[in-house]
């Protein structure tokens, strides 16, 4: 593989530097109108509320954004990533500190790379790479698909759980996976606790784990994810996951950084854990178990994601680009569930008091 350019090199290192130091990022959704459109109003109007609620970057064109927006004929993946690109770097110019931008780059190799040319050439740092286009492929493809990927944009490794479009992979290929020169850090959401060890340990092996930054895409157990520490040798320090990449940070997300500094309070100062935080880690999976719909396998996640952006104003309506994706049956009623149950959670709050500002 071919060595990076000096500049491109420098830049990789301080993306590195901030990813491990740990962060929110939300995975953006996607804002319609009635007819399906393209709402570049709300579109705009979520990015400057994630920006605002203190987040540490965004990702763009994954899974919460709709896969659909990948595909050639909505004509939506290069418009949806740099109205957010515009935003993020309107909050920048403003003294604000850059935040880390992460598209997301799906397909077989043609397609990814076309995407991660794109990314780049609109600012992106980082590429957040699914491989579930490519679910016949061996180790030795997926690698060269991600060195291929990798020659053009840093990468952000993703391991999605099956039941919305990812693959199984092995630790055998986490371990060379890592060893990819600009991979940067890796979202592990298998909602599966046995694919979730199967990455720390890989990293922790490989020898890179003070060099790549494991993020928790586990919704359904963000908190022990976040407050653990790996340590599977004594000859080793250990590893903990820093942030997360969540598309149940999409909703809530002044109350996600709020948490996640409280977490990052506690580990710095080597406190031990809080019982409150073992039983709001309870709370926020009950919570995310009705945004995310596991009962009809995830049917709802989005929908269940819209229809707490739109009651607080941030959405116009719930609409996806498939028309066939609604609530669930009985969703409905666990969303108002948990919404009276958790008052806690939300920034209900928060976003009335700038909502103005944001639709401006």
């Amino acid at each position: 593989m071919p060595k990076l350019k000096h500049n491109a090199k420098h830049e990789t290192e301080n993306l590195r530097t901030r990813l491990l130091q740990g962060m929110v990022i939300p995975a953006h959704p996607l804002a319609l109108t009635s007819d399906r459109r393209l709402d570049e109003k709300h579109q705009r109007v979520l990015t400057r509320y994630y920006l605002a609620a203190g987040v540490g970057g965004v990702a763009v064109g994954v899974h919460t954004t709709q896969f659909e927006i990948h595909h050639p004929e909505t004509g939506l993946y290069q418009p949806v990533l740099q109205l957010a690109m515009e935003e993020v770097q309107r909050f920048s110019g403003r003294g604000s500190s850059s935040p880390v931008s992460v598209a997301g780059i799906v397909g077989k190799t043609a397609q990814a790379t076309k995407e991660a040319k794109l990314a780049q050439d609109l600012g992106f740092d980082c590429g957040l790479l699914g491989l579930g286009a490519m679910k016949d492929a061996s180790d030795d493809q997926l690698i060269q698909h991600v060195q291929a990927v990798a020659e053009i944009i840093p990468i952000f490794g993703f391991y999605l759980q099956p039941s919305v479009g990812g693959r199984v992979l092995s630790v055998a290929f986490w371990r060379r996976f890592v060893q990819v020169q600009n991979v940067v850090a890796i979202k592990m959401a298998p909602f599966n606790r046995y694919r979730t060890l199967d990455v720390v340990r890989a990293v922790v092996e490989s020898g890179r784990a003070t060099d790549i930054a494991l993020y928790t895409g586990n919704d359904d157990n963000i908190l022990l994810d976040l407050l653990a520490e790996y340590r599977f040798s004594n000859s080793k320090p250990p590893l903990r996951i820093v942030g997360g990449l969540l598309g149940h940070w999409a909703v809530w997300t002044r109350r996600a950084v709020e948490v996640l500094e409280r977490v990052q309070e506690i580990i710095s100062e080597g406190d031990s854990v809080p019982a409150e935080l073992l039983t709001l880690n309870l709370q926020v999976t009950d919570a995310n178990a009705a945004l995310f719909d596991p009962q009809h396998d995830f049917a709802g996640c989005i929908p269940g994601i819209h229809e707490v952006l739109r009651r607080q104003g941030l959405l116009a309506g719930r609409w996806c680009l498939n028309t066939e994706e609604e609530l669930s049956p009985g969703q409905m009623e666990e969303i108002d569930r948990v919404c009276s149950a958790y008052p806690h959670l939300n920034d209900d709050s928060f976003v009335a008091e700038h909502l103005d500002e944001w639709l401006r």
